[in-house]
């Protein structure tokens, strides 16, 4: 009945801290509810009428007496709250061992390998602001045309260089020597390239980031999809967190509205398998710079595409919306935050108004959705197909 999935990764939108938020330092943080909460209101109209209210324990929005998609609201397994283990799981993977971070920056033999390597030297090596950073280093970035590495709560290495000092061509080689260094007792889950332009008071980063990611270590619902024939569609930075693997077509973004219109042009398509797509604008420009206003304003301009999204749907697709983690802007710091997530699904041919409950990890995504297409299951993760269809 159902021969096509889409999975639309709402990035950071967390629904409340998780029980063991604690643990993660992120006691009390709820993205959508406190933003809501500080602006005086927040209006998601599409969301709600596909029951983003009505999940149990929500707050910020209302909830209504007959929303046309099914909801629920999931919990993280894995050990992190950060992009790559949310995805993973979200694909039926359990990350036990948590990706390595680096608080104090990078260490000294790290940095002289890179440096060795690229034939430049780093500036910064320390957690930082993306925006902050290239403000604090960007003057001596152009005079020395040394590149900007930097780290956060998150694990990642981060290089920030000019377009027009460090041509992109170069800062991406540098990530792929970078990621080379980054393996083994010293592996992060992501290098990440932070290009920007413009002058000093005014630098801008630009669309052209990339991200370095790691295979995942077992295979996810991608890999079954792909290697049973299926397409498996990949908009925004989903090629980069899967660092390819089981994915057949990919597109990378802009921002959001370019993600929702890559999404679009995939679903007019007629193939049969997965669309996976990530708005990151939610968690790169508002929640990471603690932006509770921004946040609002892109989750209301992400509501009004929902319907043209809903009015693409084929009669045997159905779409999956949810989150990879939280990231509060409202929370101290400017990390991600420990939370549940939301699980809204909508298709023609699947009910509507069922109420999924708490699932006990993103993976069940992935259950279900190998369910739905007769693939191997993953090796976590409960399907809901039997709730819903």
């Amino acid at each position: 009945m159902i021969n096509r999935v889409t999975i639309l990764v709402m990035d950071s939108v967390g629904i409340g801290a998780l029980p063991d938020a604690e643990k993660f330092g992120d006691l009390g943080a709820n993205t959508l509810g406190n933003i809501s909460k500080v602006m005086g209101g927040i209006k998601l109209p599409n969301l709600v009428q596909l029951g983003l209210g009505n999940i149990d324990g929500i707050e910020g929005v209302e909830g209504i007496p007959n929303p046309i998609g099914s909801f629920g609201r999931a919990m993280e397994i894995s050990n992190g709250k950060d992009t790559t283990t949310g995805h993973w799981e979200i694909a039926g993977l359990y990350i036990e061992k948590p990706f390595k971070t680096y608080p104090n920056g990078f260490p000294k033999e790290i940095i002289s390998k890179f440096e060795e390597l690229t034939g430049r030297k780093a500036l910064g090596n320390k957690p930082a602001s993306g925006t902050e950073i290239i403000e604090e280093l960007g003057q001596e970035h152009m005079k020395t045309g040394n590149p900007i590495v930097y780290t956060s709560a998150d694990s990642v290495f981060q290089i920030a260089a000019h377009e027009e000092v460090i041509p992109l061509d170069e800062l991406y080689k540098m990530c792929s020597i970078a990621r080379e260094i980054l393996k083994g007792e010293d592996q992060v889950a992501r290098v990440i390239a932070r290009p920007f332009i413009g002058e000093l008071g005014n630098f801008t980063r630009t669309p052209n980031r990339r991200d370095y990611s790691l295979d995942p270590f077992e295979k996810t619902v991608l890999d079954f999809a792909s290697d049973a024939g299926y397409d498996v569609m990949a908009v925004g930075k989903i090629e980069d967190i899967f660092n390819g693997k089981g994915i057949t077509k990919e597109v990378h973004t802009k921002d959001n509205m370019d993600g929702v219109d890559k999404t679009i042009e995939y679903l007019k398509t007629n193939t049969k398998g997965i669309i996976f797509t990530n708005l990151v604008d939610f968690d790169a420009k508002f929640g990471h710079r603690r932006n509770p206003k921004g946040y609002k304003e892109a989750l209301e301009e992400f509501d009004l595409r929902v319907p043209e999204i809903l009015n693409n749907l084929k009669d045997r697709d159905m779409l999956i919306i949810i989150a990879d983690h939280g990231n509060d802007p409202t929370y101290k710091g400017t990390d991600h935050t420990r939370e549940y997530v939301p699980v809204l699904v909508y298709g023609k041919n699947v009910k509507g108004g069922v109420n999924l409950g708490t699932r006990e990890t993103f993976a069940d995504v992935a259950a279900t959705i190998a369910d739905i297409l007769d693939l191997e299951k993953p090796k976590i993760g409960t399907s809901f197909k039997e709730l819903i269809i």
